[in-house]
């Protein structure tokens, strides 16, 4: 199973909607605040091709998008292979 990464921050309602969708399909994750260290924000905005917007997830080193792409993958019923 690949790793799940999602970089959040604080009052961000669509980064807790990210974590718990996860947590419903019962899968575990990374949870990086950009708010808690200098250099996260820019560390996640190189790896997602220049977004800015919290959240972003990553698949190991695959970026999955945002919230929203995480709930399409969910709704397709794709989001457990995509994790194989």
């Amino acid at each position: 199973m690949k790793n799940i990464t999602v970089y959040s921050g604080p009052m961000c309602g669509y980064c807790d909607a990210a974590k718990r969708l996860l947590e419903r399909n019962n899968l575990k994750f990374t949870d990086i605040d950009v708010s808690t260290k200098d250099g996260l924000r820019d560390e996640m905005t190189k790896k997602a091709n220049g977004r800015r917007t919290i959240p972003q997830i990553f698949f190991n080193d695959e970026h999955v998008g945002g919230y929203q792409e995480l709930r399409d993958l969910e709704k397709s019923g794709k989001l457990l292979s995509s994790l194989k």
